[in-house]
Protein backbone atom coordinates (compact mmCIF):
# COMPACT_ATOMS: atom_id res chain seq x y z
CA UNK A 1 0.00 0.00 0.00
CA UNK A 2 2.91 2.68 0.64
CA UNK A 3 4.63 1.52 -2.61
CA UNK A 4 1.41 2.35 -4.70
CA UNK A 5 0.85 5.70 -2.56
CA UNK A 6 3.87 7.42 -3.52
CA UNK A 7 3.21 5.76 -6.83
CA UNK A 8 0.33 7.98 -7.00
CA UNK A 9 2.13 10.83 -5.41
CA UNK A 10 4.64 10.62 -8.09
CA UNK A 11 2.06 10.58 -10.82
CA UNK A 12 0.02 13.16 -9.51
CA UNK A 13 2.79 15.65 -9.32
CA UNK A 14 3.98 14.79 -12.81
CA UNK A 15 0.77 15.25 -14.31
CA UNK A 16 0.29 18.27 -12.21
CA UNK A 17 3.73 20.25 -12.68
CA UNK A 18 3.52 19.54 -16.45
CA UNK A 19 0.56 20.12 -17.79
CA UNK A 20 0.08 23.41 -19.69
CA UNK A 21 -3.09 24.57 -21.56
CA UNK A 22 -2.82 24.93 -25.81
CA UNK A 23 -2.23 29.02 -25.13
CA UNK A 24 0.79 28.39 -22.92
CA UNK A 25 2.84 25.84 -25.66
CA UNK A 26 1.66 28.80 -28.34
CA UNK A 27 3.86 31.16 -26.27
CA UNK A 28 6.83 29.06 -26.09
CA UNK A 29 9.87 30.45 -28.20
CA UNK A 30 12.87 29.26 -26.52
CA UNK A 31 15.60 28.62 -29.28
CA UNK A 32 15.59 24.94 -29.79
CA UNK A 33 19.36 24.53 -28.87
CA UNK A 34 18.67 25.97 -25.30
CA UNK A 35 15.33 23.75 -25.20
CA UNK A 36 18.02 20.70 -26.34
CA UNK A 37 20.32 22.04 -23.57
CA UNK A 38 17.39 22.30 -20.83
CA UNK A 39 15.94 19.10 -21.39
CA UNK A 40 18.16 16.28 -23.17
CA UNK A 41 19.92 15.98 -19.35
CA UNK A 42 16.48 13.90 -18.50
CA UNK A 43 16.93 11.93 -21.80
CA UNK A 44 18.73 8.21 -21.07
CA UNK A 45 20.49 5.68 -23.10
CA UNK A 46 19.41 2.01 -22.33
CA UNK A 47 21.47 -1.50 -23.37
CA UNK A 48 20.36 -4.51 -22.89
CA UNK A 49 21.16 -8.34 -22.88
CA UNK A 50 19.55 -11.18 -23.94
CA UNK A 51 19.95 -14.97 -24.18
CA UNK A 52 17.77 -16.94 -26.51
CA UNK A 53 17.55 -20.51 -24.52
CA UNK A 54 16.96 -22.28 -28.35
CA UNK A 55 20.10 -21.77 -29.80
CA UNK A 56 23.43 -23.67 -29.59
CA UNK A 57 25.28 -20.79 -30.47
CA UNK A 58 24.96 -17.08 -30.51
CA UNK A 59 22.76 -17.20 -27.56
CA UNK A 60 23.93 -13.65 -26.32
CA UNK A 61 22.18 -10.65 -28.13
CA UNK A 62 22.18 -7.16 -27.25
CA UNK A 63 19.62 -4.15 -28.21
CA UNK A 64 20.27 -0.76 -27.27
CA UNK A 65 17.08 1.92 -27.18
CA UNK A 66 16.34 5.48 -24.81
CA UNK A 67 13.74 6.14 -21.83
CA UNK A 68 13.57 9.52 -19.99
CA UNK A 69 13.45 10.33 -16.46
CA UNK A 70 10.00 11.00 -14.60
CA UNK A 71 10.86 11.27 -11.40
CA UNK A 72 13.47 12.55 -8.47
CA UNK A 73 13.91 8.82 -7.33
CA UNK A 74 15.08 7.65 -10.75
CA UNK A 75 11.78 5.85 -12.53
CA UNK A 76 12.27 5.78 -15.98
CA UNK A 77 9.68 5.50 -18.63
CA UNK A 78 10.49 3.89 -22.18
CA UNK A 79 9.38 1.19 -24.60
CA UNK A 80 8.55 -2.28 -23.73
CA UNK A 81 10.13 -3.87 -26.38
CA UNK A 82 13.41 -2.37 -25.52
CA UNK A 83 13.60 -3.56 -22.22
CA UNK A 84 11.03 -6.66 -21.37
CA UNK A 85 12.65 -10.08 -21.52
CA UNK A 86 16.03 -8.90 -21.22
CA UNK A 87 18.79 -10.73 -18.54
CA UNK A 88 20.70 -7.29 -17.82
CA UNK A 89 19.28 -3.61 -18.32
CA UNK A 90 21.68 -0.61 -18.09
CA UNK A 91 20.89 3.15 -18.18
CA UNK A 92 23.63 6.04 -18.91
CA UNK A 93 22.96 8.80 -17.99
CA UNK A 94 24.04 12.53 -19.76
CA UNK A 95 27.09 13.11 -17.75
CA UNK A 96 27.91 9.50 -19.52
CA UNK A 97 27.67 7.56 -16.32
CA UNK A 98 26.81 3.78 -16.59
CA UNK A 99 24.62 1.52 -13.96
CA UNK A 100 22.16 -1.36 -13.89
CA UNK A 101 18.16 -0.55 -13.75
CA UNK A 102 15.77 -2.64 -12.44
CA UNK A 103 12.84 -3.42 -14.61
CA UNK A 104 9.61 -2.40 -12.25
CA UNK A 105 6.56 -3.41 -15.22
CA UNK A 106 6.00 -3.50 -18.02
CA UNK A 107 3.56 -3.90 -20.43
CA UNK A 108 4.07 -5.23 -24.38
CA UNK A 109 0.25 -4.87 -25.79
CA UNK A 110 0.80 -0.63 -25.16
CA UNK A 111 4.60 -1.34 -25.37
CA UNK A 112 5.26 0.75 -22.26
CA UNK A 113 7.86 -0.30 -19.60
CA UNK A 114 8.75 1.56 -15.97
CA UNK A 115 12.43 1.18 -15.01
CA UNK A 116 14.33 2.51 -11.59
CA UNK A 117 17.47 3.81 -12.19
CA UNK A 118 20.10 4.49 -9.33
CA UNK A 119 20.08 7.70 -7.30
CA UNK A 120 19.94 10.58 -8.97
CA UNK A 121 22.10 13.68 -7.97
CA UNK A 122 20.39 16.52 -6.20
CA UNK A 123 18.31 18.57 -9.01
CA UNK A 124 18.87 16.36 -11.76
CA UNK A 125 16.54 17.50 -14.70
CA UNK A 126 13.21 15.33 -14.56
CA UNK A 127 11.00 15.38 -18.02
CA UNK A 128 7.74 16.92 -17.63
CA UNK A 129 4.60 15.73 -18.70
CA UNK A 130 1.67 17.52 -21.08
CA UNK A 131 -1.15 16.59 -21.92
CA UNK A 132 -1.30 14.75 -25.11
CA UNK A 133 -5.16 15.24 -25.23
CA UNK A 134 -4.75 18.86 -26.30
CA UNK A 135 -2.54 17.94 -29.33
CA UNK A 136 -3.16 19.88 -32.67
CA UNK A 137 -2.09 18.48 -35.99
CA UNK A 138 0.63 20.89 -37.79
CA UNK A 139 2.59 21.47 -33.84
CA UNK A 140 6.01 21.71 -34.00
CA UNK A 141 7.48 18.89 -32.01
CA UNK A 142 11.28 17.56 -31.44
CA UNK A 143 12.25 14.12 -30.56
CA UNK A 144 14.96 12.93 -28.04
CA UNK A 145 16.59 10.00 -28.09
CA UNK A 146 19.99 7.72 -29.39
CA UNK A 147 19.29 6.42 -32.88
CA UNK A 148 22.08 3.80 -33.74
CA UNK A 149 23.48 4.45 -30.70
CA UNK A 150 24.47 8.41 -31.37
CA UNK A 151 23.80 9.29 -27.65
CA UNK A 152 21.91 12.10 -27.56
CA UNK A 153 20.02 13.58 -30.80
CA UNK A 154 17.28 15.49 -31.41
CA UNK A 155 15.02 15.72 -34.11
CA UNK A 156 12.92 18.31 -35.62
CA UNK A 157 8.95 18.27 -37.59
CA UNK A 158 5.18 18.16 -36.53
CA UNK A 159 2.16 16.21 -35.73
CA UNK A 160 1.40 14.96 -38.81
CA UNK A 161 -1.88 13.40 -37.61
CA UNK A 162 -3.13 12.56 -34.16
CA UNK A 163 -5.60 9.00 -33.48
CA UNK A 164 -3.53 7.03 -35.41
CA UNK A 165 -5.02 3.67 -35.35
CA UNK A 166 -2.30 0.99 -36.42
CA UNK A 167 -2.82 -2.27 -37.58
CA UNK A 168 -2.71 -5.53 -35.90
CA UNK A 169 -3.83 -4.30 -32.51
CA UNK A 170 -5.71 -6.99 -30.13
CA UNK A 171 -9.19 -6.30 -29.91
CA UNK A 172 -9.49 -4.33 -26.41
CA UNK A 173 -6.28 -2.49 -27.40
CA UNK A 174 -6.26 -0.01 -30.49
CA UNK A 175 -4.07 2.76 -29.25
CA UNK A 176 -4.43 6.27 -30.65
CA UNK A 177 -0.86 7.11 -31.57
CA UNK A 178 0.51 10.26 -32.54
CA UNK A 179 2.13 10.74 -35.80
CA UNK A 180 5.10 12.53 -36.37
CA UNK A 181 7.70 13.50 -39.53
CA UNK A 182 10.35 13.93 -36.97
CA UNK A 183 13.07 11.64 -37.58
CA UNK A 184 12.76 8.23 -35.65
CA UNK A 185 15.39 5.77 -36.14
CA UNK A 186 16.66 1.99 -34.49
CA UNK A 187 17.73 3.60 -30.66
CA UNK A 188 14.98 6.08 -30.68
CA UNK A 189 12.41 3.70 -29.08
CA UNK A 190 11.01 4.85 -25.69
CA UNK A 191 12.35 8.42 -26.31
CA UNK A 192 10.49 11.34 -25.47
CA UNK A 193 8.38 13.21 -28.20
CA UNK A 194 8.69 16.71 -27.01
CA UNK A 195 6.33 19.98 -27.86
CA UNK A 196 8.11 23.37 -27.96
CA UNK A 197 8.01 23.61 -24.33
CA UNK A 198 10.27 20.91 -23.64
CA UNK A 199 7.50 18.71 -22.50
CA UNK A 200 6.84 15.21 -23.09
CA UNK A 201 3.41 14.39 -25.55
CA UNK A 202 4.70 10.91 -26.47
CA UNK A 203 6.66 7.90 -26.22
CA UNK A 204 8.35 7.33 -29.58
CA UNK A 205 7.90 3.23 -30.92
CA UNK A 206 7.89 3.02 -34.50
CA UNK A 207 8.23 3.94 -37.81
CA UNK A 208 6.28 2.56 -41.08
CA UNK A 209 8.98 -0.06 -43.20
CA UNK A 210 10.21 1.35 -46.24
CA UNK A 211 9.13 5.11 -46.05
CA UNK A 212 10.45 8.49 -44.48
CA UNK A 213 9.18 10.42 -42.74
CA UNK A 214 6.33 8.63 -40.93
CA UNK A 215 7.00 7.80 -37.43
CA UNK A 216 4.56 6.80 -34.07
CA UNK A 217 4.41 7.88 -30.64
CA UNK A 218 1.96 6.60 -27.67
CA UNK A 219 0.63 9.57 -26.49
CA UNK A 220 1.94 9.88 -22.68
CA UNK A 221 -1.45 10.26 -21.56
CA UNK A 222 -1.96 6.68 -22.10
CA UNK A 223 1.17 6.07 -20.09
CA UNK A 224 -0.26 8.32 -17.19
CA UNK A 225 -3.00 6.07 -17.10
CA UNK A 226 -1.31 2.52 -16.48
CA UNK A 227 1.66 4.13 -14.69
CA UNK A 228 0.30 3.00 -11.20
CA UNK A 229 -0.36 -0.80 -12.34
CA UNK A 230 2.77 -1.47 -13.57
CA UNK A 231 4.42 0.06 -10.76
CA UNK A 232 2.20 -1.85 -8.16
CA UNK A 233 1.92 -4.50 -9.95
CA UNK A 234 4.59 -5.11 -12.86
CA UNK A 235 1.95 -5.22 -15.11
CA UNK A 236 -1.33 -3.99 -16.04
CA UNK A 237 -4.17 -6.65 -15.46
CA UNK A 238 -7.05 -6.33 -17.71
CA UNK A 239 -9.73 -9.21 -19.10
CA UNK A 240 -9.00 -11.58 -21.59
CA UNK A 241 -11.30 -12.32 -24.57
CA UNK A 242 -8.73 -13.69 -27.26
CA UNK A 243 -9.96 -12.66 -30.45
CA UNK A 244 -8.98 -10.05 -33.02
CA UNK A 245 -10.78 -8.40 -36.36
CA UNK A 246 -12.22 -5.55 -37.38
CA UNK A 247 -15.98 -3.90 -37.30
CA UNK A 248 -17.62 -4.75 -40.71
CA UNK A 249 -20.86 -3.59 -42.19
CA UNK A 250 -23.37 -4.65 -45.00
CA UNK A 251 -21.33 -2.63 -47.35
CA UNK A 252 -18.94 -5.71 -47.50
CA UNK A 253 -21.01 -8.59 -48.27
CA UNK A 254 -22.97 -6.30 -51.47
CA UNK A 255 -19.41 -6.31 -52.75
CA UNK A 256 -18.51 -9.62 -51.79
CA UNK A 257 -22.34 -10.77 -52.79
CA UNK A 258 -21.67 -13.03 -49.84
CA UNK A 259 -23.86 -13.95 -46.88
CA UNK A 260 -21.87 -11.79 -43.91
CA UNK A 261 -23.89 -9.71 -41.35
CA UNK A 262 -22.88 -6.24 -39.27
CA UNK A 263 -20.50 -6.76 -36.29
CA UNK A 264 -17.21 -7.80 -35.52
CA UNK A 265 -14.85 -10.19 -37.60
CA UNK A 266 -13.22 -12.36 -35.90
CA UNK A 267 -9.73 -12.77 -38.18
CA UNK A 268 -7.87 -14.57 -35.56
CA UNK A 269 -8.12 -16.18 -32.31
CA UNK A 270 -5.80 -16.54 -29.11
CA UNK A 271 -4.55 -20.12 -28.42
CA UNK A 272 -5.97 -21.52 -25.15
CA UNK A 273 -7.83 -18.09 -25.04
CA UNK A 274 -11.81 -18.45 -23.63
CA UNK A 275 -12.82 -17.62 -27.07
CA UNK A 276 -11.27 -20.81 -28.70
CA UNK A 277 -12.38 -22.71 -25.53
CA UNK A 278 -15.77 -21.84 -26.63
CA UNK A 279 -15.74 -22.57 -29.97
CA UNK A 280 -15.31 -18.69 -31.57
CA UNK A 281 -13.73 -19.55 -34.87
CA UNK A 282 -11.37 -17.21 -37.00
CA UNK A 283 -10.97 -16.45 -40.53
CA UNK A 284 -8.72 -18.54 -43.01
CA UNK A 285 -9.36 -16.55 -46.29
CA UNK A 286 -7.40 -13.68 -46.99
CA UNK A 287 -8.85 -11.05 -49.41
CA UNK A 288 -8.30 -7.02 -50.23
CA UNK A 289 -10.53 -4.25 -50.85
CA UNK A 290 -9.78 -0.90 -51.58
CA UNK A 291 -6.16 -1.73 -49.86
CA UNK A 292 -7.90 -2.82 -46.95
CA UNK A 293 -7.27 -6.42 -46.16
CA UNK A 294 -9.78 -8.72 -44.72
CA UNK A 295 -9.34 -12.60 -43.35
CA UNK A 296 -12.73 -14.17 -44.09
CA UNK A 297 -14.56 -17.48 -43.43
CA UNK A 298 -14.62 -17.39 -39.36
CA UNK A 299 -17.56 -15.72 -36.81
CA UNK A 300 -18.97 -12.24 -37.07
CA UNK A 301 -19.80 -11.20 -33.33
CA UNK A 302 -23.16 -9.47 -34.26
CA UNK A 303 -23.91 -9.16 -30.25
CA UNK A 304 -22.31 -8.92 -26.89
CA UNK A 305 -23.96 -9.12 -23.68
CA UNK A 306 -27.52 -8.13 -26.10
CA UNK A 307 -25.82 -5.43 -27.18
CA UNK A 308 -25.04 -4.72 -31.50
CA UNK A 309 -21.51 -4.17 -32.18
CA UNK A 310 -22.92 -1.95 -35.36
CA UNK A 311 -20.75 0.74 -34.77
CA UNK A 312 -17.36 1.36 -33.28
CA UNK A 313 -19.04 4.11 -30.56
CA UNK A 314 -20.68 0.45 -29.24
CA UNK A 315 -17.90 -1.72 -30.00
CA UNK A 316 -15.49 0.82 -27.84
CA UNK A 317 -18.10 0.71 -24.79
CA UNK A 318 -18.46 -2.89 -24.84
CA UNK A 319 -14.91 -3.44 -25.04
CA UNK A 320 -14.19 -0.63 -22.08
CA UNK A 321 -16.62 -2.37 -20.28
CA UNK A 322 -15.35 -5.86 -19.80
CA UNK A 323 -13.96 -6.84 -16.59
CA UNK A 324 -12.20 -10.15 -15.01
CA UNK A 325 -14.58 -12.67 -13.98
CA UNK A 326 -17.31 -10.88 -16.06
CA UNK A 327 -19.95 -13.91 -17.78
CA UNK A 328 -19.62 -12.39 -22.18
CA UNK A 329 -22.88 -13.55 -24.00
CA UNK A 330 -21.72 -12.93 -27.70
CA UNK A 331 -24.20 -13.58 -30.41
CA UNK A 332 -22.12 -15.51 -33.45
CA UNK A 333 -23.50 -15.29 -37.44
CA UNK A 334 -21.22 -17.51 -39.60
CA UNK A 335 -22.48 -19.11 -43.04
CA UNK A 336 -26.09 -17.70 -42.95
CA UNK A 337 -26.67 -19.64 -39.27
CA UNK A 338 -26.56 -17.73 -35.76
CA UNK A 339 -25.59 -19.39 -32.80
CA UNK A 340 -24.62 -17.96 -29.12
CA UNK A 341 -21.99 -18.50 -27.05
CA UNK A 342 -21.13 -17.84 -23.00
CA UNK A 343 -17.92 -17.99 -21.50
CA UNK A 344 -16.42 -16.22 -18.34
CA UNK A 345 -12.91 -13.68 -18.65
CA UNK A 346 -9.62 -14.45 -16.63
CA UNK A 347 -6.98 -12.23 -16.45
CA UNK A 348 -5.21 -11.82 -20.11
CA UNK A 349 -1.77 -13.48 -20.05
CA UNK A 350 1.47 -12.98 -21.95
CA UNK A 351 1.56 -14.34 -25.10
CA UNK A 352 4.35 -14.86 -27.29
CA UNK A 353 2.72 -12.21 -30.06
CA UNK A 354 3.14 -9.63 -27.43
CA UNK A 355 7.07 -9.02 -27.84
CA UNK A 356 6.79 -7.59 -30.82
CA UNK A 357 3.88 -4.64 -30.77
CA UNK A 358 3.86 -3.97 -33.91
CA UNK A 359 3.31 -5.88 -37.61
CA UNK A 360 6.56 -6.68 -38.97
CA UNK A 361 5.03 -6.90 -42.63
CA UNK A 362 3.80 -2.97 -42.23
CA UNK A 363 5.34 -1.64 -38.55
CA UNK A 364 8.85 -1.55 -36.93
CA UNK A 365 9.32 -0.88 -33.67
CA UNK A 366 12.06 1.39 -33.01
Amino acid sequence: MKRLLISLVVLIAITTFGIRDASARSECTEPISELFQRVSPAVVFISTITIDPFRVSDRVGSAIGSGFIISADGLVLTNSHVVFGSRAISVTLDDGSTARAELLGADPILDIAVLRAPSLPKGYPIAKLADSDALKVGEEVVAIGNPLGLEQTITRGIISGINRILPSSPMSMTIPMIQTDAAINPGNSGGPLLNRCGEVIGINTSTITGVENIGFAIPINVAKQIFPQLVKHGRVIRPWLGVAGKLISGELATILKVPLADGFLVETIEPGSPAQKAGVQGGALPIRIAGAEFLLGGDIITTANGQPLNDPEKFTKFVQSLKIGDTVHLTLYREGKTRKVEFRLPERPILPGDLTPCDQRVLSPM
